[in-house]
C-alpha cells in the first residue's frame, strides 16, 4: 500500500510493505528507492525471522531505519528486551529514544527522553490525544539512565558534540536532534519508539 501526506512543507510518499516471507521480492524492490525505513517490531515477542530478513535487504542497500515498537498494551510486551533483541539479532545499534509509561494493562504514554516530557493518552485512541504530564518520580532514575545512554550514543558520532560531552557541557536538545539525524542517516544509530 502506498500514500502522500505533507509535514512542513515536505511531501511525505509512504509505503507500506508486507512483513510475510511471501513477500520478500516486493520488499526488497520497495527498499531501493527509499529514503528511509521504519521497522515495526513487536514489544510482546522482539526481533522475528521476517524482520532480519527485511533487515539484510535494508543494510544492502544503505537505507536509515527507525524503529517503532508497537503492541505495549500486550500481554508479555517488555520495550527494553525488544530493543535488546534488535541488538543481539540484527546487531543494529538500537537504541531507546523514549520509555513507556507503564506496559500491558496499565500502559497510558511515554517519556521522551530527550526533553524529559511525558506524555499521557487519553480517551480510547492510543495516541490520538494526549496530554503533557511530570515523569513520575519513581521513574526519573531510569530516564536519567537511559538519556545519558542515548546523549552518550549521539555525542559518539559527533566531534563537536562529544567534546562538548567529555567537557561536561550541556547539550541543548537541538543540538542532539540536529546529530541523531545525521547519525540515523548515516546508518549509525537505530533510534527506537514506542507505542
Amino acid at each position: 500500500a502506498a500514500i502522500t501526506t505533507f509535514w512542513k512543507d515536505n511531501r511525505i510518499n509512504l509505503i507500506d510493505t508486507p512483513g510475510h516471507v511471501d513477500f520478500t521480492a516486493e520488499v526488497e524492490r520497495s527498499l531501493r528507492v527509499l529514503d528511509g525505513g521504519v521497522i515495526v517490531l513487536d514489544s510482546s515477542s522482539g526481533v522475528q525471522s521476517q524482520t532480519e530478513t527485511v533487515w539484510r535487504q535494508a543494510n544492502k542497500y544503505k537505507v536509515p531505519l527507525i524503529a517503532f515498537a508497537n503492541k505495549m498494551d500486550v500481554v508479555g510486551a517488555d520495550f527494553l528486551g525488544t530493543i535488546q533483541s534488535a541488538r543481539d539479532r540484527l546487531g543494529a545499534n538500537a537504541i531507546a529514544y523514549n520509555l513507556p509509561l507503564g506496559k500491558e494493562g496499565s500502559f497510558k504514554g511515554v517519556v521522551d527522553l530527550l526533553t524529559k516530557k511525558a506524555f499521557i493518552w487519553e480517551g480510547d485512541e492510543t495516541g490520538a490525544t494526549f496530554t503533557e504530564a511530570e515523569i513520575p518520580a519513581d521513574m526519573m532514575a531510569d530516564v536519567e539512565k537511559h538519556r545519558e545512554k542515548l546523549v552518550e550514543e549521539i555525542s559518539g558520532t559527533d566531534d563537536v558534540l562529544m567534546e562538548k560531552y567529555l567537557g561536561g557541557q550541556d547539550l541543548s536538545v537541538d543540538e542532539l536532534k540536529k546529530a541523531l539525524r545525521k547519525a540515523v542517516i548515516a546508518n549509525k544509530i537505530v533510534p527506537v519508539f514506542l507505542n
